[in-house]
């Protein structure tokens, strides 16, 4: 399906029911929004069939980014991460979607920190998985050399530090992300596009570190303590940032970037927890 929304088109997909029947009434279910990884070189295509767990509890809606997957395309120069978060507003406004969960992982994670800093009011909840507020490639070397060891992270320094290596090379660093990763007929469901995928320096020069204290709803920063790419210290970065009593850390132990690959049966119950503990609007 797509909606036309702040100057562009979005694509998106829904999966399981946001009010369901109990007794007499009708009982309104949270809405999950979620916002994948990149830039430029995934979609939501790697969610799917994994997040089907989390339909048991919620309304998922699964959304590709302006210049990704099957959304529109525009000039490459004018995309940033700012106009992918103010997306999500117009996205959950034109559908009705009130105090919609955002979960952001990866480079969702970055637009999902950006719509909660920018859109006070409007986030039911953040949930923050496997990002970082700020890019720092002395610690992304050191989260590879921790995982991987010393060649891996040469080079994933060279590959994060604008020095691409080669495809063998590249599956090398992207195997150490942990312990399970999206496999070879997974990746190939993906729309790429990589006139966004070049644009390295919105990557590199991301920082936004001084703009979490504006975000006003409850959040889950959730890391995993193998994730090489944005490990332990990036996350509790974000959550020491957050306003005070609304941030939440939680580090699932053995778990790379991808979690719920990884510990499936220990990854759902902590973000179904936190997805149903969040406060509802009233009807």
């Amino acid at each position: 399906m797509h909606v036309d929304v702040n100057g562009t088109r979005l694509w998106f997909d829904v999966d399981g029911p946001a009010l369901v029947p109990e007794g007499s009434t009708m009982r309104e279910r949270p809405t999950v929004v979620l916002l994948h990884g990149g830039p430029g070189s995934y979609d939501h295509s790697y969610f799917k069939p994994d997040f089907e767990p989390l339909t048991r509890v919620a309304q998922v809606i699964y959304l590709d980014l302006r210049d990704h997957g099957r959304s529109a395309r525009h000039d490459p120069a004018d995309w940033t991460f700012e106009a992918c978060a103010d997306d999500v507003r117009a996205f959950c406004d034109a559908l009705g979607i009130v105090r919609p969960i955002v979960l952001g992982h990866s480079m969702g994670g970055f637009v999902a920190m950006l719509y909660g800093a920018r859109h006070q009011g409007h986030a039911g909840a953040l949930v923050l998985q496997s990002t970082h507020a700020r890019f720092d490639l002395a610690r992304i070397v050191e989260g590879f050399r921790a995982v991987a060891g010393d060649d891996v992270a040469e080079l994933a320094r060279r590959e994060y530090g604008d020095d691409p290596v080669s495809d063998d090379e590249w599956a090398r660093v992207f195997a150490a992300f942990g312990p399970r990763v999206p496999d070879v007929e997974q990746l190939a469901r993906r729309i790429g596009n990589k006139n966004v995928d070049v644009s390295g320096e919105r990557f590199t020069e991301f920082d936004v570190v001084d703009q979490l204290v504006r975000i006003d709803c409850p959040t889950l920063v959730c890391v995993g303590s193998l994730d090489s790419v944005t490990p332990i210290d990036a996350a509790r970065e974000i959550a020491d940032a957050l306003p005070r009593d609304i941030g939440q850390l939680r580090v699932i132990e053995g778990v790379g970037h991808f979690p719920w690959k990884d510990a499936p049966e220990r990854y759902w119950p902590v973000i179904a927890d936190f997805v149903t503990g969040v406060r509802q609007p009233a009807p």
